[in-house]
């Protein structure tokens, strides 16, 4: 007894027609059809009009480029009676059909990766003896060809390289480099590439009109993009796409069924960057992750984002961008309000972003922090209030200096860089004319100047000398890592403002201006003594004095070249009054390197060296040195 039910749902699989997948279904069958392989094809052609056919090809490149379909087409088209004029095979003649219908007798396919061993080339080698039955040829597609063993690759040689004149083999591989030389030396390699956004966007959209599915183009390069060069990828993306959209394809529908980060998002975050609101983009990196977004992907979508913006602000760049047009004026528009500058700022930290993500203890904090210093990138003025602070600080303690100096001194503005850097203590919240002063730091760096024209023309004696003046910024440069920051900017400048003359000085002003220097270190003892303690050398090339002070090792050269070489140099500039003197340094020869005493004994045997009366009160009472 049956049930109705059971019976119509049995005669509904029954009637169902059988579904091909669009992969299998619009495989390519000739040359014409092929995709993105165009010199492929075209070399292969011409390889059969002219009758010059290898006995061995080798077809590698990526997954899913059309390797196996390539060889196929060939296997066909050298085997087929009737071929068109470009060499397709015809489909219609007994070769053709009898490989559409698999009964093939010439045309043999093997898998390496399940017959890998030495018995299964010892069966092929056995095979390859017998001649086709029908067509020219007997062609033997070995796909996966990497996964043989060595044995049964060395097995393979001697018949790959002297096969029977009716045998071609073709050999495919995803991964050549695992392939022998001696095999490749064998062959000739056919390098697949991948295929472009755009040929596989055609190729959809040509299947899309065959099927009749509704799609945008939109949608179309975002399973372009998925497949990343895959034809075989992109057409499983679509098929996936179809059953889950149905005939009308939208491209919300599809960026929620591929998990794919919306273009919206990106355009969105530049804007808050743009607008120095760090908070929205916080915000929105938060709707990105509890959508389910990897986080390292939309790092990755951002850098692609900031490329794309780089590449769009360049007119005759368009052909780098794989994009549909709606979206490449969507690019141009946003390029044209950020600056070259803020792009490259940008890219450079999304990038790091991405470099530092896995060795981040918190990754979320990782990113979020990139996403705030993109937020200040382009908003200039928010740095402004955070040094308003210590300038509003500078005047407090004014009364403190006032006393020091004349009520009649002209030169009391020249006291002013000073009196900020001697103020480490804060000033009162509650003082309201702390904002006014905050034009003072603008005449600071006149100061040195100004005492510089002050000790070459004569001041008055209440005025204070350069020295003096730069002693509290030297002093005050461990309150705080801003005054250290600072106190090079103005070394820099009363350097640069001291050197007066252009006349080259004497050796006599240079050896006495180099004995100064390491006065102007005294706060580093190391540097200082080095200083003093180097022999210096003067010559004069090209109108400079060339003046070269030599340390005792490699490392104190190092250090001292790539740190402080340019300060001492202007130090020097300075002391001498000149600025045509040129500073250098270099490291003491092994040979004239003086033996510094170590031990005790070393150092007293140095002492007697160097004074006769402790030698001679030695051996008076015949003391032992140890």
């Amino acid at each position: 007894m049956s049930c109705d039910k059971c019976t119509k749902y049995y005669v509904h699989l029954y009637v169902m027609p059988e579904y091909i997948v669009s992969a299998r279904k619009y495989r390519p069958d000739s040359f014409e059809t092929l995709i993105g392989q165009d010199n492929i094809a075209q070399t292969l052609k011409n390889s059969i009009i002219r009758g010059k056919l290898a006995h061995a090809y080798l077809f590698c490149g990526p997954r899913g480029v059309g390797k196996t379909t390539t060889a196929r087409i060939f296997a066909k088209a050298i085997n087929c009676s009737n071929p068109s004029e470009q060499m397709d095979p015809c489909g219609e003649c007994e070769s053709c059909l009898s490989f559409q219908e698999g009964r093939s007798y010439c045309i043999h396919e093997l898998d390496a990766a399940s017959n890998n061993g030495v018995e299964d080339i010892r069966n092929l080698m056995e095979q390859v003896q017998i001649p086709p039955q029908v067509g020219k040829y007997s062609v033997y597609i070995i796909d996966e060809v990497h996964m043989l063993s060595p044995a049964a690759f060395n097995a393979f040689l001697k018949t790959l390289e002297e096969p029977p004149a009716h045998a071609v083999f073709i050999l495919a591989t995803t991964e050549k480099h695992k392939i022998l030389p001696t095999i490749l030396s064998r062959c000739q390699t056919y390098d697949f590439n991948r295929i472009s956004v755009s040929d596989i966007v055609l190729n959809l959209r040509m299947i899309a009109g065959k099927e009749g599915v509704t799609i945008d183009d939109e949608s179309l390069h975002v399973i372009a993009q998925k497949a990343d060069g895959a034809m075989r990828d992109a057409l499983t993306i679509f098929d996936q796409t179809v059953a889950f959209c149905g005939s009308d394809v939208k491209y919300e529908e599809v960026l929620r069924n591929l998990n794919v980060l919306d273009y919206d998002y990106c355009f969105n975050l530049v804007e808050s960057f743009l607008a120095g609101d760090y908070g929205s983009a916080l915000l929105k990196f938060d709707e990105i992750l509890s959508k389910g977004f990897n986080a390292l992907h939309f790092c990755a979508s951002l850098s692609t984002h900031f490329r794309n913006l780089m590449v769009a602000r360049n007119g005759g760049l368009d052909v780098l961008l794989e994009l549909p047009d709606s979206l490449k004026r969507k690019y141009a528009e946003q390029a044209s309000r950020c600056s070259l500058k803020f792009l490259y700022d940008a890219l450079t930290a999304t990038t790091a972003c991405e470099s530092g993500y896995r060795l981040a203890v918190n990754p979320r904090l990782h990113i979020e922090f990139t996403l705030m210093k993109l937020s200040f990138l382009s908003n200039a003025p928010a740095a402004a209030p955070a040094a308003a602070p210590a300038s509003a600080a500078a005047p407090k303690p004014t009364p403190v200096q006032a006393p020091a100096a004349p009520a009649s001194a002209p030169a009391a503005p020249v006291q002013t860089p000073a009196v900020p850097i001697q103020a480490p203590v804060a000033p009162s919240p509650a003082s309201p004319a702390a904002p006014v002063p905050a034009p003072a730091p603008a005449t600071a760096p006149a100061a040195p100047v100004e005492a510089e024209a002050s000790e070459t023309s004569g001041t008055k004696p209440g005025t204070p000398s350069p020295r003096a003046r730069k002693k509290p910024v030297r002093t005050s440069a461990s309150l705080s890592l801003s005054s250290i920051m600072g106190e090079g900017e103005t070394e820099k400048t009363v350097v640069k403002a001291a050197v007066q003359s252009d006349e080259l000085p004497d050796d006599d002003a240079v050896v006495a201006a180099w004995a100064k220097v390491p006065e102007v270190y005294a706060q580093s003892p190391r540097l200082a003594s080095t200083l003093k303690n180097a022999s210096i050398s003067i010559e004069v090339n090209e109108g400079y004095k060339e003046v070269t002070f030599k340390v005792s090792n490699e490392s104190q050269e190092k250090w001292i070249r790539e740190n402080k070489l340019h300060d001492i140099e202007g130090s020097l500039q300075k002391k001498v009054g000149s600025s045509k003197v040129r500073l250098f340094v270099g490291v003491v020869p092994l040979e004239d390197a003086e033996i510094q005493p170590y031990t005790d004994q070393e150092k007293a045997t140095a002492l007697m060296e160097k004074n006769e009366a402790v030698k001679n009160f030695v051996m008076d009472f015949g003391l032992e040195t140890k």
